[in-house]
């Protein structure tokens, strides 16, 4: 018993010591390059208790980017329509749980090991930058490309562009599609979004697999 109780200690220290590196040792190690443009792109993270997406503005640039998003029946051409959301995650808890109420075991231990995954996709009108889930970045306009060459990378391309997942949604203003890569619990939607952020010439830590360390990360090196 005693040796199990030191194993478990161990574990736990050797999990919250990964948590705490991986927050404050900043990645890139070296400071981030300087933005190669005059212009500035806003750009937002918006933070639930587990999962983070990254918000790109509406307009000419990225409705012809995401052209497909009008095809699949996403409002983005809506008058309103301000920001468009990406999110990839875990496709079985993704879809499956569209609010905590609907947890079951299967999506959710699908999500704490390896599952193919999905890119949700989302419309959102104005959003509050002062509200506490919502962090406001400001990016060069070459750093506001290299971002939507990492979102467009992780789109599933079929023989007609990125495959569409009907029948999904959790309401008319967002869908899924298939997603590039396998999602870990070690490697999820949260270092998904800490690598985007990365190509937008943002340092975060090394490894923050959870909203909260890669929020404290931004703030600590940014």
């Amino acid at each position: 018993m005693k040796r199990l109780l030191r194993w478990c200690a161990a574990a736990v220290l050797a999990i919250v010591l990964a948590l705490v590196l991986g927050t404050t040792v900043p990645r890139p190690l070296f400071d981030a390059p300087a933005s190669t443009g005059e212009s500035t792109r806003r750009i937002l993270v918006l933070t639930n208790p587990i999962h983070t997406d990254i918000a790109i503005p509406v307009d000419a640039g990225t409705l012809q980017r995401f052209g497909f998003l009008a095809e699949a029946g996403l409002p983005a051409k809506h008058p309103q329509a301000r920001w468009l959301v990406f999110g990839w995650g875990s496709r079985a808890f993704y879809i499956k749980t569209p609010t905590w109420d609907q947890l079951k075991p299967g999506p959710a231990l699908a999500a704490m090991t390896v599952d193919r995954s999905v890119m949700h996709v989302s419309i959102a009108g104005d959003l509050d930058p002062s509200h506490p889930s919502v962090t406001t970045y400001e990016i060069g306009e070459t750093e506001f490309g290299r971002l939507i060459d990492f979102i467009e990378a992780g789109f599933q391309q079929g023989p007609d562009g990125p495959v569409f997942i009907p029948g999904t949604a959790y309401g008319p203003d967002d869908g899924f599609f298939e997603a590039n890569g396998w999602f870990t619990a070690l490697l999820g939607c949260n270092t998904w979004t800490a690598r985007g952020l990365r190509e937008a010439g943002l340092q975060t830590g090394w490894w923050n697999p959870l909203p909260a360390t890669l929020a404290w990360s931004l703030a600590l090196h940014n």
